[in-house]
């Protein structure tokens, strides 16, 4: 008997979906991750002159993936950038905030086609890169070889980068049980390679 190839669709992310998001991007990030305030601050960085850089997977017709990005012009650069080392200008950049992949889609193309799609958008607003702060310490490293297999290119490296959020924000990582010291990579994808 032959199994069914599971039915992998994607749309951009609508405020009707919030709710099912933030369970998913806490379920891979740990709690408070993802909250209503900073979800709806991340959907609306996502959004300039009517392109939405944020999108959503299904399998089956179940969340599977969310890919927020922020557009350019509407993130911060703080003590975790290198802009000195970036190759465009943070005007034609975007920023890839948050990717969650449910464990049972994982294998299936669902965040490269997540970025794919948040890149194309990306690229309507002008953008020839992307920003990330990559969780280095996600399980088996997947979050970085990920994003490595897509193009992204490593600049500089951030111990405790959500430090500040566990300790002030409420958030709980998941690696560190608590109070977290992970590593963030910063990482650019560049758009025309």
């Amino acid at each position: 008997m032959t199994q069914k190839q599971p039915v992998v669709t994607y749309r951009e992310l609508t405020a009707a979906d919030h709710a099912a998001v933030i369970e998913l991007g806490n379920r891979v990030h740990g709690d408070n991750y993802l909250t209503e305030e900073n979800l709806a601050d991340y959907v609306e960085r996502g959004q300039l002159n009517g392109v939405n850089l944020n999108w959503l997977a299904f399998v089956d017709g179940e969340l599977a993936g969310i890919r927020l990005t922020f557009a350019p012009g509407k993130w911060d650069i703080d003590d975790y950038c290198t802009p000195a080392k970036w190759p465009v200008a943070p005007e034609q950049m975007c920023y890839f905030k948050c990717a969650a992949v449910a464990e049972i889609s994982r294998g299936l193309g669902v965040g490269r086609g997540l970025l794919e799609r948040s890149t194309a958008a990306a690229q309507e607003l002008g953008c020839k890169a992307g920003l990330a702060h990559i969780w280095m310490q996600s399980p088996n490293n997947s979050a970085y070889s990920y994003f490595t297999r897509c193009g992204g290119e490593m600049i500089n490296e951030h111990p405790d980068r959500w430090y500040e959020l566990s300790v002030h924000g409420g958030y709980h990582c998941p690696v560190c049980d608590g109070i977290c010291h992970c590593t963030a990579g910063e990482m650019i994808l560049r758009f025309d390679t």
